[in-house]
């Protein structure tokens, strides 16, 4: 047994002996599908990566569990019947605030531009005279929509940390937009001081930044980024995790772990398959990278 490995056990509080054991007893890896496209896509998309899985790892068999909705896979990887998926930020939050040690967030998707997440944008008309958040104090602010993590969620729990006291308590009036769009055009006609949308955070802000509603308002010829400034940013709202099961042997965990994160470098296709295209590399995670996130669920949804 290498070093490493009996470094790897012992900071997981695994015996050799029981590592073993627990290895021998894992024949089969389940992924989960959540429901988020058809089931015939999602399992197409996904078939790539049973060889590789079971190449890499030992186990004799890789079998696809598609789920109607998210909360089939979250349940699953609760109960220990799902050992991996690849689910969104707040799915992952849920998974978390019911059972913390229920799954590793282990990688998550990169950008083109290097990005792995984006951004609550609050923004003002040039012309209003708001140039910072202390400016936009006593301002009527529009949110995008009661259901969206950056246009409401994100900004009701992080903005308080800035201002020092609850959104309603610092703007003379609050309300929704319709939508990201009709916000920032709601705010471009003076319905709102200020407003919450989203983008990448990086780029050319003439561009609308490289990605998110401004840039695409901007593509569209809805916006010219001229009549904005930008008042404030939420903290990074991050991609995607791929969840590893902690039920599964530790050293079955770093195998899956390791398979996913070559899966740029060996085989870019089923990557792109895999993750939905888009994207051109992982990143490691953590818990602590999706934070803000968990705190967003616990504040607003509970749970």
């Amino acid at each position: 047994m290498s070093a490493f490995r009996k470094i790897l056990i012992a900071t997981l509080a695994i015996s050799a002996l029981a590592g073993q054991a627990l290895a021998q007893d894992t024949k089969v890896l389940r992924i989960g599908l959540d429901g988020g496209e058809n089931e015939a896509d999602q399992v197409r998309r996904t078939e790539c990566v049973k060889p590789g899985l079971v190449a890499a790892t030992g186990v004799s068999e890789v079998q696809l569990f598609p789920s109607p909705n998210y909360n089939g896979v979250i349940q699953g990887l609760l109960g220990g019947t799902i050992d991996i998926a690849m689910m969104g930020a707040s799915s992952y939050a849920s998974i978390y605030l019911k059972d913390p040690k229920a799954v590793n967030p282990v990688l998550t998707t990169v950008q083109a531009d290097g990005s792995t997440g984006y951004y609550t944008i609050m923004v003002a008309r040039k012309d209003s005279g708001i140039k910072t958040l202390a400016d936009a104090k006593g301002k009527k602010l529009g949110f995008a929509d009661p259901d969206s993590t950056s246009g409401y969620l994100v900004p009701n729990v992080a903005l308080p940390k800035d201002i020092g006291m609850p959104v309603k308590q610092y703007f003379s009036e609050t309300g929704f937009g319709g939508g990201h769009e009709n916000l920032v055009l709601g705010v471009l006609d003076k319905k709102w001081d200020v407003g919450t949308t989203f983008g990448s955070g990086t780029g050319d802000w003439a561009q609308g930044y490289s990605s998110g509603n401004l840039h695409m308002m901007v593509s569209k010829g809805l916006l010219d980024m001229d009549d904005l400034v930008e008042l404030w940013k939420s903290p990074l709202i991050p991609n995607s995790p791929l969840m590893v099961s902690q039920k599964l042997p530790a050293d079955i965990q770093q195998k899956v772990t390791a398979y996913f994160a070559d899966l740029p470098k060996k085989d870019k296709a089923c990557f792109d398959s895999f993750t939905g295209g888009g994207y051109v590399d992982w990143k490691p995670v953590t818990q602590s990278t999706y934070q803000t996130i968990i705190d967003a669920r616990k504040a607003v949804i509970g749970g």
